[in-house]
């Protein structure tokens, strides 16, 4: 097991200022865009302003999927597309992506073959990629799926698979392997601005967050795949370029397992602003969303807006025979999503959820819109963008078969994979940080010797989920972490208490009331 030492890694930076490809982002596009050049054999290195995944890619619906949604705006490409991906997924990420069986309960009678009819043509287009068949079920078997699904009125439902995910730690196994094919990524490296010669985008200023410390790097092309804040980087070049992005917001809930205590997660197809609901099994919890909201301001820690929360309850509360309350929330978390689209105002509920490439006159590509599911396609047409262009050796990519860092053999139910061994190898493998949580005091370790944590946030949101399965236990967990890493990153008392201080006020912002 590697460890990653950040002083290393900026020295590395000093001394080789020439790269083939600079990403900027570190989410699921810039990740997927950086594996994708590494893998290709060309010299990549990627820049987080904050940390991995800090933005839209940890707060995602934990979902690999085709789009039921999608199906039903009649899509056909994005679906038979998304599926695919699924099921490379699924054999290159086993410890991290599963596949969910979803029930949709139904109560009026004409719903039952639609949906099935429906649902068939979904497992269609997956082809040979599909998980299991659709199943049309009668209300008792539909009761034996979802044992707390409203009774009264049931008619049945239609079952069908999909799979979730972890959308955090797979961002986490992309850095590390990335940097298992020879790339470089850094966080807490923002962006300053470009190098521009000629008019030609020649490379990227940016300064490490920690020390102030300012760098340049040079490179032959420059993506950027900073998702809803593409366009801030769009204007690094071309100050009053129009927006490209109109970014919408997802809110989530999450509640205690008691509310849906099977296997299977339950779907509602149609709620009153048109999106799908869904209920899923995920951490020992239930994730509850989502929301479409359109936003005209991008705030790094996006809270729900006035309803949002009241929305998906009562959503839920339709389906469920114990309606959960604002009291039941463990966790409340949003993201924005970079859709594809220009101007303000209207829904964003029907917007695309396509990604699309453009390469500017000074030659900067920048990748924008897409979704978790597809985040490999999405690397692979954007390094093949910009390899063309800056006449990079002409390789194809080889994505489509790279399993990824910690993948085992066969299916695993372990975030680490292949890697736990090593995990556990380090000092306090038995002993939890917090009652209540999973996560070791060796897990924690790790986060900061291998996987780049910074701070208690960087671990309680990201390395392990407690923020979004339960803001209050997180909370509860951040002195003992901030022990823990201050010993690992020679910080003193002081740093600790700051931290400790600065991630309660954090968690307070998921708690409701």
């Amino acid at each position: 097991m590697s460890e990653l030492s950040r002083a290393a890694l900026l020295a590395q930076l000093g001394a080789d200022t020439q790269w083939d490809v600079v990403v900027i982002g570190g989410g699921a596009s810039g990740l997927g865009c950086a594996v994708d050049a590494a893998a290709r054999g060309y010299r990549t290195v990627l820049l987080e302003a904050h940390d991995f995944a800090k933005g839209t890619s940890s707060r995602a619906t934990k979902l690999i999927h085709g789009g039921v949604r999608y199906l039903a705006q009649g899509n056909l490409p994005l679906v038979r597309e998304a599926l695919a991906e699924r099921a490379l997924l699924l054999a290159n990420a086993p410890h991290l992506v599963h596949p969910q069986r979803f029930v949709v309960p139904v109560y009026r009678w004409h719903e039952k073959p639609m949906l099935g009819l429906g649902l068939g043509l979904y497992d269609l287009l997956a082809g040979e990629h599909g998980i299991g068949p659709r199943r049309v079920l009668d209300a008792a078997r539909t009761v034996a799926a979802l044992p707390t699904v409203r009774p009264s009125g049931l008619r049945g439902g239609v079952a069908y698979w999909d799979a979730r995910f972890d959308d955090a730690r797979l961002a986490l196994c992309l850095v590390r392997t990335l940097f298992g094919l020879g790339g470089c990524a850094l966080n807490y490296a923002p962006v300053d601005g470009l190098l521009l010669e000629a008019g030609k985008v020649v490379g990227v200023c940016a300064h490490d967050a920690e020390s102030g410390a300012a760098f340049a790097l040079r490179a032959r092309v420059v993506i950027n795949a900073t998702g809803v804040w593409s366009d801030a980087v769009r204007r690094f070049e071309r100050p009053h370029v129009a927006a490209a992005l109109r970014p919408s917001q997802g809110v989530h809930v999450v509640v205690g397992r008691e509310f849906l205590p099977g296997d299977d997660a339950l779907l509602v197809p149609k709620t009153t602003d048109g999106r799908v609901l869904f209920a899923i099994p995920w951490q020992g919890r239930v994730l509850l969303g989502t929301t479409d909201s359109a936003r005209t301001d991008m705030p790094l820690e996006p809270h729900a807006l006035p309803g949002e929360v009241d929305f998906i309850l009562a959503t839920a509360a339709r389906y469920l025979l114990r309606p959960p309350t604002p009291a039941d929330v463990l966790s409340v978390f949003a993201g924005l999503r970079p859709l594809a689209g220009s101007g303000q105002g209207g829904s964003t509920a029907g917007l695309s959820r396509e990604h699309a490439i453009e390469v500017s006159p000074g030659g900067l590509v920048t990748l924008s819109g897409g979704k978790w599911t597809t985040y490999r396609r999405m690397g692979a047409d954007a390094v093949d963008a910009a390899s063309a262009h800056a006449g990079l050796p002409g390789r194809a990519s080889c994505t489509a078969t790279l399993r990824l860092h910690g993948a085992p053999a066969g299916p695993c139910a372990d975030p680490y994979g292949s890697e736990r061994a090593q995990v556990d190898a380090l000092p306090g493998a038995a002993r939890r940080v917090h009652e209540g949580l999973v996560l070791s005091e060796a897990e924690v370790r790790h986060a900061v010797r291998s996987e780049l944590a910074r701070t208690v946030e960087d671990v309680l949101a990201r390395r392990h989920r407690a923020l979004f399965v339960d803001a209050a236990l997180a909370q509860a967990a951040a002195p003992a972490v901030a022990a823990l890493m201050a010993a690992e990153l020679g910080r003193d008392a002081r740093w600790a208490a700051a931290q400790v201080q600065a991630f309660s006020a954090l968690a307070g912002a998921y708690r409701l009331g």
